[in-house]
């Protein structure tokens, strides 16, 4: 494939003199609740950010980067834990926030200001099985899921701040 494509490159430029290309993406048009909201997977952060009243913050022009626990990282945390946050929304907000950053994709290697006002920590190592990125310790799936407000990384854990 990488040789079909160099050989392509080659052709273009001999043809052409130079080499250009254009390459038309659509802007997202759904924002980072809508997308939550339609994937049956976020369906326990969309009950979160419901219940800590954050729908519409996360629904505002951004941009924004959010590391989205899935409903299986919500299973990992212990249901004490979970009952104590649904009965706190504001603490349950914090927790949220945490997962936050302001500005448009914001993965990077240096530690990143969530929303909440605490540092995540990314990590990136390459192994045995390609690219690996963690955010404390939790995995990141290497799909962002572009929004017309910011993008959306899902992770398999959820993020702690400290208290």
């Amino acid at each position: 494939m990488l040789n079909h494509l160099k050989s392509l490159l080659i052709v273009g430029f001999a043809f052409t003199g130079s080499i250009s290309a254009t390459l038309a993406v659509a802007a997202p048009s759904e924002s980072i609740v809508e997308i939550a909201v339609a994937d049956p997977d976020l369906s326990d952060l969309v009950k979160a950010l419901t219940d800590a009243n954050l729908v519409k913050t996360l629904e505002g022009k951004g941009p924004f980067t959010v590391f989205a626990p899935t409903n299986s990282a919500f299973a990992k945390v212990p249901s004490a834990l979970l009952d104590y946050l649904n009965a706190n929304p504001s603490i349950l907000a914090s927790v949220l926030l945490y997962h936050v950053a302001a500005g448009a994709d914001r993965l990077t290697p240096s530690p990143i200001k969530t929303v909440e006002g605490e540092l995540v920590f990314p990590s990136f190592s390459y192994g045995i099985n390609g690219l690996t990125v963690t955010v404390n310790n939790s995995v990141v799936t290497l799909r962002p899921i572009q929004a017309s407000n910011g993008v959306i990384y899902l992770i398999d854990n959820v993020l702690l701040p400290q208290f």
